[in-house]
């Protein structure tokens, strides 16, 4: 009997000429290997690295009651493994899961199954003949057939979790009135499909999805494109009339935007939305959009989370999303679906455009919203959208043309702006990082980096040496404020960098500990267009990254940006830090795998957060000038950053975090614990005061999406006591 793979949500099937290549963008991929109670008694794995770098299989055995930690079978890391398990010729207990690795990752995978021993093992020898010679042969021997003992009682799992919020959040949306923003009989919102060979199921689900709104003045609008499909035919020769229904048929097959543009050619609402036809819409959704209309008259655009289905459409994944950030949409389109569009905007830029295939909804959403105020920009934090994930739409099928599509879009939609940019791949090589051209081709803005420190031969020597022998920027000057070295080898340390080079300087104080005074000194100090704070306890290892980090400052509003640090064990230290995080704020994803992509893959590419840490913060000279002093008094030494952060943010400035400066950072190492003594009860004064002065126990960061609970670094879910609100953009809070 055939093996049945299900797949996790982060794994995507890539083209290849054996159609065994993968890729993992999460750190739980996992392949649901199953077969039937009659079946071949011996599946074979065959597991591969594209990259060469390692990974860390994982097998979990199924003994009847699940998948349990308990039952796992691991590997040390390696590159490429053959895994051999006997599930017997017959059985109850039909499924194995196969774990490829713990982080993100490309890699090849195929299982097979054989009737005998000899069969495998001539399929083995086979492949060690060809590109898995120096695989390790994983045999994890005869496995369960029938159940062991009764099932443990299961609390909770992740599919609970999915479907309990899932569950309230929609309760709490049937409680909204049923107001259309419209007046009258008006059509406020109309729903374009375009149809192409659309199985009978599919139209009848969506069709269902929609007259199941509880809410007037909405219209479905189908524009099929020619299709050839008899199934699709008879479809629309049963369909009788229905109210606010309409099915536009187009006499020539044009491809997705001119079927698009036709059905928007007819559409009478307001506002239009965009919706696939393997898709359906999520109860309540249109209340909870009209809603958000009505108590936010001026918005420009709307745009909603989304609720991954199968095939037979129960949910299995999410998608939630942070508030409005520019910065992330030039990485990936985050924003699909819903997106709810103005009409009169969208007649004015022509719609959609041909010849970006597998992007149009990105070009589009990249055209409309040049322009409009991000405050105009509403992110309602509502699963409307259901988004069947099957593997068969344009842009995944022919992933190749869809992401260079968006490339031209990206490059197209800067070029307006007056900017020359070139598009290059993310740490996700279908995602996207802009890089600005002109920066190379005038001049850098000479940088002042202020560099607190004292003693700590090791720590200042290293990263010294990686600012000013091995950093690529070409306008630098380094101040040192110290606060009472007495070690020899670091005065003398001092004193050779300071003839070696013109714009080096250290200022010595002996004086008690105060990162934020120490910073104040610096920058009075400073002779840069902008400021890069900097621990002494960071690793440089690539030239790069200060010209990375600089040239995030071309994002408008921009004023401070952050870089990713990882621990000296290669773990994640510092992607962004979350307000509100234990009542204080705090790292999210704290030692991930160095890989790791985070949901939606945003770890992959340069975000706005809300804050980033002070251990490698860059400052622009007018965010400095504009906000002021780092608070000496309240955080001398610990949240001082997130005190500076926080009022950046409120002042209107947009604080970027970028995957593509990475570097090391020994955290604390010279300074010590803050958990004993005179230091603890600073410490509790410090976040005393970060709560009282900044709200933080019940601050609502815009970058973490309101789904996800605050106790974590790894943040789950928060089933939803009420319906969270509406947010604007996160660089919103006041224009300057």
């Amino acid at each position: 009997m055939a093996l049945k793979i299900v797949t996790s949500h982060d794994l995507e099937s890539l083209p290849s000429p054996n159609g065994d290549l993968w890729s993992s963008s999460g750190d739980d991929p996992f392949f649901d290997i199953r077969f039937g109670s009659l079946r071949d008694p011996f599946v074979v794995v065959f597991i591969k690295s594209v990259d060469g770098e390692t990974i860390e299989p994982k097998v979990y055995v199924n003994r009847g009651h699940g998948y349990r930690e308990k039952d796992t079978v691991t590997r040390e890391a390696g590159t490429s493994f053959i895994l051999v398990a006997d599930v017997g010729r017959s059985g109850l207990i039909r499924s194995l899961r196969f774990d490829p690795a713990s982080g993100p990752s490309e890699f090849t995978f195929s299982v097979h199954s054989f009737a005998n021993m000899e069969s495998a093992r001539q399929a083995i020898s086979s492949r060690r003949e060809n590109d898995m010679a120096e695989a390790v042969l994983w045999d994890i021997g005869r496995l369960p057939r029938f159940r062991i003992g009764l099932p443990p009682l299961r609390l909770r799992s992740k599919k609970f979790e999915l479907s309990k919020f899932v569950s309230m959040q929609r309760a709490l949306a049937a409680e909204l009135p049923a107001l259309g923003p419209g007046l009258g009989d008006m059509c406020w919102l109309s729903i374009v499909v375009p149809i192409y060979d659309a199985p009978k199921q599919y139209l009848d689900d969506l069709v269902k999805s929609f007259e199941a709104q509880d809410i007037e003045g909405v219209e479905l609008i189908l524009s099929d494109d020619a299709s050839t499909s008899a199934e699709t035919a008879r479809w629309y020769k049963s369909f009788g009339a229905r109210k606010h229904i309409r099915i536009v048929r187009n006499a020539t097959n044009g491809g997705i935007a001119k079927a698009t543009n036709a059905g928007l050619a007819e559409a009478s609402g307001t506002w239009v939305t965009l919706l696939d036809h393997d898709d359906v819409i999520a109860p309540h959704a249109l209340k909870v959009i009209a809603n958000a209309i009505i108590d936010h008259p001026d918005v420009a655009f709307l745009y909603t989370d989304e609720l991954v289905v199968d095939e037979r459409l129960a949910p299995s994944a999410l998608m939630l999303k942070p508030a409005y950030d520019p910065v992330l949409l030039s990485g990936v389109n985050y924003i699909n679906h819903f997106s709810i569009y103005r009409h009169d905007r969208m007649r004015e830029i022509g719609y959609l455009r041909e010849g970006f295939d597998g992007s149009q909804d990105y070009d589009l959403l990249l055209r409309y919203l040049e322009g409009i105020p991000e405050h105009r920009v509403l992110h309602i934090p509502y699963l409307a959208y259901c988004w069947r994930r099957t593997g068969q739409t344009y842009s995944r099928r022919f992933i190749d043309k869809a992401t260079a599509a968006a490339r031209a879009a990206l490059v197209d939609r800067f070029e307006r702006e007056g900017e020359n940019v070139t598009v290059q791949p993310a740490l996700t090589n279908t995602l996207h990082r802009v890089e600005f051209a002109d920066l190379g081709q005038t001049r850098w803005p000479k940088i002042s980096v202020i560099l607190p420190s004292k003693d700590s031969y090791d720590l200042i020597s290293t990263v010294l040496k990686g600012l000013l022998e091995e950093t690529d920027y070409p306008n630098l000057e380094v101040i040192v404020i110290d606060n009472g070295t007495r070690e020899k080898r670091v005065l003398d340390l001092y004193r050779q960098y300071g003839e070696a080079h013109a714009g080096f300087s250290a200022v010595i104080n002996e004086e008690t500990f105060n990162f934020a005074r120490a910073i104040n000194s610096g920058i009075a100090r400073a002779t840069g267009e902008h400021f890069l704070i900097l621990n002494n306890d960071i690793e440089i290892t690539d030239a790069g990254w200060l010209k990375e980090m600089v040239s995030c400052l071309k994002f408008a509003a921009t004023g401070i940006v952050g870089a990713k640090l990882l621990y000296p064990n290669k773990k994640l230290q510092h992607a962004g830090v979350i307000i509100g995080f234990g009542g204080l704020a705090g790292h999210w994803y704290l030692n991930k795998p160095a890989n790791f992509g985070g949901p939606m893959s945003r770890l992959h590419l340069r975000n706005s957060m809300t804050c980033v840490t002070g251990a490698a913060m860059l400052i622009s000279g007018d965010c400095a000038r504009a906000v002021g002093a780092w608070d000496e008094e309240n955080f001398a030494v610990a949240y001082n950053d997130v005190d500076y952060c926080v009022r950046a943010h409120k002042a209107g400035f947009r604080i970027v975090w970028t995957p593509f400066a990475c570097l090391f950072h020994h955290e604390s190492a010279s300074r010590g614990s803050d958990l004993v003594g005179e230091r603890k009860r600073r410490f509790e004064r410090e976040k005393d005061n970060l709560r009282r002065i900044h709200g933080t126990d019940t601050f609502e960061d815009p970058a973490l999406n309101p789904g996800y609970e605050k106790r974590h670094s790894t943040p789950g879910l928060e089933a939803p006591t009420k319906l969270a609100k509406p947010r604007r953009g996160l660089a919103t809070f006041q224009a300057r």
